[in-house]
């Protein structure tokens, strides 16, 4: 068994084909296919259920594949262990990110001073709702993510603080309000944003026992601003994730009682970090984002 083959495995699983794998390492097809049969051989096991359109993990190849991540994780931190000896010149740093807040206010500002400070290192970042990344951390595709805080899965530390508000039609008779309550968003139709506050919204609404009335769900913050312009809904969303420039077509609203989010970075295990990981933590911890 080597690195090599684990690496392959890997990215087969994560592209579900040979063709999709081969093309991302600049290999043939048959030397994919190769390396993945070779690897069952040695496992005595299969790892992937082949069918004619596409490949899916199989029972046994699904737990070894958190396995395998597991051991190419550890192998990147020992390269970069050995790197960091020789200054961090080389190695890879995988980010998940989510929605505006992080990816657009917290990683820019990041991302800038740690590439100059390490420019051999490969960032790789990968964008997805805020339980994707949970997940992607979990399953070891990443090295460290941004995460709406608390989560006690992982290692932790907090980087902003802002507050969740509602967005209302400029022309609903909400808007003339100081403040709203969540009851006071349940009978108009509520769209609910995956972008990377919709466990912590649904989070409030249960634990206040209020139902909103769900009509839309979008991915992307820009299309739930633009539903809630046009007067089709209200929602909730985190202050610091709105754009700068205001928009005429709605209003926030600030909560009452007042809704704080933090968001800071996760890692599975600081312990087992590598060193590109643990210098953007420490960069992250030492930056103003107000």
């Amino acid at each position: 068994m080597t690195l090599t083959q684990l690496e392959i495995f890997a990215l087969v699983a994560e592209l579900r084909g040979f063709t999709n794998a081969a093309n991302r390492l600049g290999i043939t097809q048959s030397a994919v296919s190769h390396a993945i049969k070779s690897l069952e051989q040695e496992l005595g096991v299969e790892l992937l259920n082949r069918h004619p359109s596409q490949i899916e993990l199989s029972d046994i190849g699904q737990q070894l594949l958190m396995r395998a991540r597991a051991m190419l994780g550890l192998a990147n931190t020992l390269r970069q262990e050995a790197a960091d000896a020789r200054g961090m010149k080389r190695g890879t740093l995988r980010i998940g990110s989510f929605g505006p807040t992080s990816s657009i206010t917290l990683l820019p500002q990041i991302l800038q001073p740690f590439r100059e400070a390490h420019p051999g290192i490969e960032v790789h970042i990968d964008e997805g709702p805020d339980r994707q990344v949970v997940q992607w951390l979990e399953e070891r595709r990443i090295d460290i993510g941004f995460v709406v805080l608390p989560e006690e899965r992982f290692d932790t530390v907090a980087l902003l603080e802002d507050q969740m508000v509602a967005l209302v039609p400029a022309k609903h008779p909400l808007a003339t309000r100081d403040s709203l309550s969540l009851s006071d968003l349940c009978q108009d139709p509520f769209i609910l944003t995956e972008a990377g506050s919709s466990e912590l919204v649904s989070r409030l609404f249960s634990a206040a026992r209020l139902t909103p009335n769900i009509r839309y769900r979008c991915s992307q913050l820009l299309s739930t601003l633009d539903t809630v312009g046009r007067g089709d809904a209200l929602t909730v969303v985190a202050e610091r994730s709105l754009p700068n420039h205001p928009d005429s077509r709605f209003v926030k609203k600030p909560l009452s009682p007042a809704v704080k989010r933090r968001i800071g970075l996760a890692v599975l295990d600081r312990r087992q970090s590598s060193p590109a990981t643990l210098a953007f933590i420490q960069l992250a911890q030492s930056l103003n984002y107000a």
